[in-house]
């Protein structure tokens, strides 16, 4: 049975398929708040992962950026971030793609250290997004 408080799937070509039983976002009926899904740095266009890491965390904020515009948003609707990095090391490059994706003030975020991830990435990225009123 459908979870009632979820208004709708968020779908798009513009962003990687689903890899799995999850949607790249869903929309909550109470308020306008949209959970979007992690992104990795596939390509959309030919599911293949980004070569490095500095091309990796770059697709991962295309990717989420696709998945916000799907749902009527945009990046700047994003009030909560979470990272998700294999290796610590890579974390002053998240801060510089926040800079140059993000508006102060910027959303909260957490950023965390795993052993791995889907499809061997570096870097991956989930969101709540939280639209205005229209």
């Amino acid at each position: 049975m459908p979870n009632p408080d979820m208004t709708g799937v968020i779908s798009t070509t513009e962003a990687p398929a689903a890899i799995g039983a999850y949607s790249q976002a869903v929309k909550a009926v109470s308020g306008s708040t949209v959970y979007l899904s992690g992104q990795i740095g596939l390509n959309p266009a030919d599911m293949q992962m980004a070569s490095d890491i500095d091309r990796q965390i770059e697709q991962v904020f295309h990717n989420l950026q696709a998945v916000a515009s799907a749902a009527g948003g945009s990046l700047d609707d994003i009030i909560k971030l979470n990272v998700y990095l294999t290796d610590l090391e890579h974390f002053a490059k998240i801060n510089e793609a926040m800079e140059l994706h993000f508006k102060a003030p910027y959303p909260a975020r957490a950023a965390v250290g795993v052993k791995s991830l889907p499809r061997d990435a570096l870097v991956e990225a989930d969101a709540v997004m939280v639209l205005a009123d229209k």
